[in-house]
């Protein structure tokens, strides 16, 4: 089983689409069910509607699931886990207050160390233990060997027992914290590979050991994929319009393109452009980069006007308001100067826009705009331009320039004898 156990505080960023369309990937690839488990028992940062439009993007990006569940579902099964480990030894109640832990932490700033909890509760007499009155939280032993995994990206990576220290499994609320939710989770739910994020990568000892001290034997697998660097070379962050998935589908990247590019990124691949359902077949998780991918927008321009090539005519109609293979067509012409559906979309209000009879060929687009009205059907430019031509007299750069204004809505652009093609039904519309 893999899973994407997304939290609903935030929109979904592009790092996290990867860790889903990755996930999504493994579990075709290898047969295996593919989970969405949504983080919600931080409930003070939980945004209402947040799990809902994660779902939405999911679906809009083909991912289905197999399994859907929310972990604030599983808070009981966390709480007697807990028990379990204090009934084991293998955790403690910690009724040390923040302004005691605060203090040591500023004595090991002083004294130039890296602060550890340095055990205060873990040995307390059973009379201390058993409060009911103190507020405490539970913290789990740190492990006595060093912790070891082999990262299938990263390689083999090693943790001391310092570095995973007697960290707390459930806050004084009795809510779980993030890793020991997780360890849980994901032991119930049989996880095979986890692949998240390499800002996940000190978590994982802490997950292996909790599943460690509850007896569980099973062999976990793990990936961290490597961050990905904005323009500047800087980790992505939020502040980074592109990094938001929302922004990128609203300026008018298609998810299949979006796709493909984020399978390419710090990945090598057989070929430029491809499917998801093609991904699928080749993908290779080994065979990604250590190093961070730097994201080029440019690139994906590239990739999403291919896309936009691939599409049927009149799925592409659809993205600039119409449902008409025509128009499919015809758009297809713009896409050797756009490369987004909200680009075209603007070549194509400009194209039904009113036209105004100004500027230097504003007399050229009124004489036009007046004959055309009464016209009949032309089946090719040619016959509209020679009609123009006989009943005007304008000619060369007056009729070529004015015409496509009329037309278009611009002074340069695509071959007009290919764009009438597709267009000439509209045409009443298009010459208001």
């Amino acid at each position: 089983m893999l899973r994407f156990a997304p939290s609903p505080t935030g929109d979904m960023h592009l790092g996290n689409l990867r860790v889903a369309l990755y996930n999504y990937i493994v579990s075709r690839q290898t047969g295996e069910g593919f989970t969405i488990r949504i983080e919600d028992t931080d409930k003070e940062r939980n945004i209402p509607g947040k799990d809902k439009e994660i779902l939405e993007l999911l679906a809009l990006f083909g991912f289905h699931y197999d399994h859907l569940m929310y972990q604030s579902e599983n808070i009981k099964k966390h709480q007697l886990f807990a028990l379990q480990l204090i009934g084991s030894k293998r955790a403690f109640n910690c009724f040390c207050t923040p302004e005691t832990l605060e203090a040591k932490r500023q004595a090991s700033i002083e004294n130039k160390i890296a602060y550890r909890y340095d055990g205060a509760c873990e040995n307390l007499p059973a009379e201390a233990v058993i409060d009911n009155k103190t507020p405490f939280v539970v913290r789990i032993k740190k492990p006595l060997t060093s912790i070891t995994f082999t990262d299938k990206i990263k390689g083999t990576i090693t943790f001391e027992p310092d570095d995973i220290d007697s960290f707390i499994i459930l806050r004084q609320d009795k809510n779980p914290t993030y890793n020991f939710a997780c360890a849980v989770d994901d032991m119930l739910s049989d996880i095979s590979l986890v692949i998240r994020g390499e800002d996940h990568i000190s978590n994982t000892p802490k997950q292996m050991a909790i599943r460690a001290a509850l007896g569980y034997t099973k062999t976990m697998e793990y990936a961290h994929l490597p961050i990905i660097l904005n323009d500047e070379g800087k980790k992505m962050s939020k502040r980074d319009d592109a990094s938001s998935v929302k922004w990128l589908l609203e300026e008018g990247f298609i998810p299949s393109a979006i796709i493909n590019y984020l399978v390419t990124l710090g990945n090598s691949t057989p070929k430029e452009i491809f499917t998801l359902d093609e991904a699928i077949e080749w993908f290779d998780l080994s065979k990604i980069s250590k190093a961070p991918a730097r994201f080029d927008i440019q690139k994906l321009r590239f990739v999403n006007r291919e896309h936009l090539k691939m599409l049927d005519d009149e799925e592409l109609s659809r993205y600039v308001g119409f449902i008409d293979a025509n128009i499919g067509k015809a758009a297809k012409l713009f896409l050797e100067e756009t490369s987004t559906t909200k680009e075209l979309r603007e070549k194509f209000t400009l194209m039904f826009a009113q036209k105004e009879a100004e500027g230097e060929y504003g007399e050229v687009i009124a004489t036009f705009k007046t004959l055309l009205k009464k016209a009949p059907y032309f089946e090719s430019f040619d016959e509209l331009k020679n009609y123009l031509t006989q009943e005007s007299g304008i000619k060369g750069k007056p009729m070529f320039k004015g015409l496509r204004l009329l037309l278009t809505g611009q002074e340069h652009g695509v071959d007009l004898t290919q764009l009438y093609s597709y267009i000439k039904t509209y045409l009443q519309e298009i010459i208001r």
